[in-house]
Parts: C-alpha cells; sequence; structure tokens
C-alpha cells in the first residue's frame, strides 16, 4: 500500500515511543523509573470524577454543538478573567478533545504552502511536525541555555522573512521548564506588530510556575487580536486521559475553526464537558498541592542532577521538567538516553527528541516520586562512574 507523501512530513512524539519500550523492559521483569512521559501522577480530583458521573445518569451522552457547551465556553471565559489571564467573550472560546487540535487547526486554517512557521528549538515535536505536515516550512528559534531557555528576540527577529505567518510560543515551557519574562514577550509583541504574524501560546503549563506570576505575549495591547491561546485541563487538573483542550481564538479564526472540528472531530465528548466545568468553577486546594509537589521534586532532582559528575542543571521555573546539560560527558544525548533505560533501569527523553539544538541535553520529567527520583539520581550516578 501507498501512503500518500504528506505523511512522511508527519513526525512522532518520542515519549510515547520510549514508553513503550519502558514497558516491553518492564513485561520481562525489570524495574523501571519512569521519567520519560509529561503527566502528572496525581489523581483526577475527586468533585470533577464525581460531575462526571453525575452527567452520564443524566444522560449526556450526546452530540453538542462542535464548538463546546454553552456553560463550558462561558466558564472558561470567567476562569480566564478570574485568574487574571485574559479578559474575552465566550463565543471566541473552542472546546477540542485535548489541546493537540487546537495546534492542528490553528496551522491548517492559516498557512499555505510554502508559508514559515516560527517555533521554538528545544520545543514540543508537534509544533514542526504539525507545521510540516500541512506543506508549512517549520524554522526552529534555537532556545539557549545562556539565555535562560528563552527566546532572543534579535535573534527572532534576524528569522522572520516575508514568508513568515505564524510564530509558536510556549511557556512554562516543555522540555526546558522555562518561564518568558515581560520583558522579552514585550520585544516579541513588537515584532508580531511590525511583522504582521499569528502568534499561537501554548500555556499549558500556566499553573505550574514557581517563581513569580505567569506572564502571557496576551498581556499586551494588541495582541489579542493577532493570538490564539492555547490551553486545557491535562496539566493543572491532572486529566490527561480526559482529554480535554481549548483554544481563545481571534473572531476571524473562530468559525474557520470550527469547520475543521466538525469535519474531524465532530465535538468533545458531553459528560467529559460538564466535567470540565466543575474543574474550572471547583476548589484550588488539588491544585496548590500539586504545585508544592512539583516544587519539591524539582529541588530534589536539580541539586541531585547538578551532583552527578559532568551534568549540570538550570533550576526550571515552570512545569514539570529537568533539562540538565551533559556535553562534559561526551556522549550523544539520544545514546546516553539509550543506555540509561537500557542499563541503568531509567527512562528519559534526549533533548534531540525537542530538536537539534537539544543536542547535549536530557530531560526527566519529575513527574514521579521523591523516591524514584532518588533512586534515578543514584542509577544515573553510578553509570556516569562506571
Amino acid at each position: 500500500m501507498k501512503l500518500a507523501g504528506r505523511m512522511d512530513r508527519l513526525g512522532t512524539e518520542s515519549a510515547f515511543e520510549v514508553l513503550a519500550k519502558a514497558k516491553a523492559l518492564e513485561a520481562t521483569g525489570r524495574e523501571i523509573v519512569h521519567l520519560e512521559i509529561g503527566e502528572p501522577d496525581f489523581d483526577t480530583p475527586a468533585h470533577v470524577i464525581a460531575a462526571a458521573q453525575l452527567a452520564l445518569d443524566k444522560g449526556f451522552t450526546h452530540y453538542v454543538p462542535a464548538p463546546g457547551i454553552p456553560e463550558l465556553r462561558v466558564a472558561v471565559a470567567d476562569f480566564l478573567e478570574r485568574t487574571g489571564r485574559l479578559r474575552t467573550a465566550p463565543d471566541r472560546v473552542l472546546i477540542t478533545p485535548g489541546a493537540k487540535p487546537i495546534m492542528f487547526f490553528t496551522i491548517l486554517a492559516l498557512c499555505e504552502e510554502g508559508d514559515e512557521v516560527l517555533y521554538p528549538d528545544p520545543g514540543f515535536p508537534m509544533y514542526a511536525s504539525i507545521a510540516s505536515f500541512a506543506g508549512a516550512k517549520p524554522v526552529p528559534v534555537p532556545l539557549r541555555e545562556e539565555n535562560g531557555f528563552v527566546i532572543d528576540p534579535d535573534e527572532l527577529r534576524s528569522l522572520v522573512t516575508d514568508r513568515t505567518k505564524l510564530l509558536i510560543l510556549n511557556s512554562p515551557h516543555n522540555p526546558c521548564g522555562s518561564a518568558s519574562t515581560p520583558e522579552q514577550l514585550q520585544a516579541i509583541a513588537e515584532i508580531a506588530i511590525e511583522h504582521d504574524l499569528v502568534v499561537l501560546s501554548d500555556e499549558v503549563y500556566w499553573a505550574l510556575r514557581y517563581d513569580g506570576a505567569h506572564h502571557s505575549v496576551l498581556d499586551l495591547d494588541g495582541m489579542a487580536e493577532r493570538t490564539v491561546l492555547l490551553d486545557g485541563w491535562s496539566k493543572t487538573f491532572a486529566m490527561t486521559g480526559w482529554r480535554l483542550g481549548y483554544g481563545v481564538f481571534p473572531e476571524p479564526l473562530v468559525e474557520p475553526v470550527t469547520r475543521l472540528m466538525i469535519n474531524s472531530v465532530s465535538c468533545t465528548s458531553a459528560f467529559s464537558q460538564h466535567a470540565a466545568i466543575a474543574a474550572l468553577e471547583g476548589p484550588w486546594d488539588e491544585v496548590d498541592r500539586m504545585r508544592e509537589a512539583f516544587r519539591e521534586r524539582r529541588e530534589v532532582i536539580v541539586s541531585g542532577l547538578n551532583a552527578v559528575p559532568g551534568v549540570s542543571c538550570v533550576e526550571p521555573g515552570g512545569a514539570f521538567y529537568a533539562f540538565p546539560n551533559i556535553t562534559e560527558l561526551g556522549v550523544p544525548a539520544a545514546t546516553l538516553s539509550d543506555r540509561l533505560l537500557d542499563e541503568a533501569g531509567v527512562a528519559c527523553l534526549p533533548g534531540t527528541s525537542f530538536g537539534a539544538y537539544g543536542e547535549g541535553h536530557l530531560r526527566f520529567s519529575y513527574a514521579n516520586s521523591i523516591d524514584n527520583l532518588r533512586r534515578a539520581l543514584d542509577a544515573f550516578k553510578v553509570l556516569v562512574e562506571s
């Protein structure tokens, strides 16, 4: 069977590939510490589960409007304003089965063949994959450790051409854990306005910020009209398996993206949308508890990595990823990550899973217990010193 040529342009997400390999090793009796997958290791809050059960009992098992049920679209708009992030109208909010469709729909709606999409490298691999699949040209914007793993506005400006259509931002950042500053975002906003760029701001880790307030390009005048906000319930509320995301779109994109939804997923499941309302309107205690647990784990893994000979690690400002520098070990990142899994029983990802500029780094998800983090760190140190 001959596949369409576009399939050669569609990548994958290495975390799931490493997870499958790690699970296969576990099936043979090996003990594996899972630091590869980006998923909170907490249960969904009980009141959210109860809301879903009640919705099922009430018969919310049928089709709903493609953009989302009106109650949830209102709840998202209210939540964004209540948390000081954005004031928007409910009719700009679209509910999707997971946040990835927001990336797909935005790129498909905007980008013609040959248009350029600027994206962070290292960065979430789907950015480049989806852009390439759509026929656009993905253009990496390097994130350099000496610059705190954030976009350098001067370097960004040098990469903008007359074909640049879309700029993707991500803060707090996967895989580096870095967070944008107001000064950096101001400079980026000026570039976007000057060159008439649309911005896709991926803020799925916004609630997992440890040092100071969350900052967004949407804080700045003139950016709401040219920015798509991407967010969801997976990271904030430990709801990865529920597949719930939302986008807030500039008005001209709402109808085209709704058409893409109708032609692809039809709508997001009805009962889960009622659970999503409960998450947004319910108590915040569980979110605070998760964030504080991640903060404690961050201290353990960063200090532990810095104690491994030849390894250094900057402290991440958000999300739940450590991105240590392994350059002094003189081993390619992919080789070292394979050895960590095969020889030490530690599953992690090479920095190159997130782009060419990730070479010389590994990504460890610290969404695991402190005991397991210490086991992994001990195994890593033994491997390096052997």
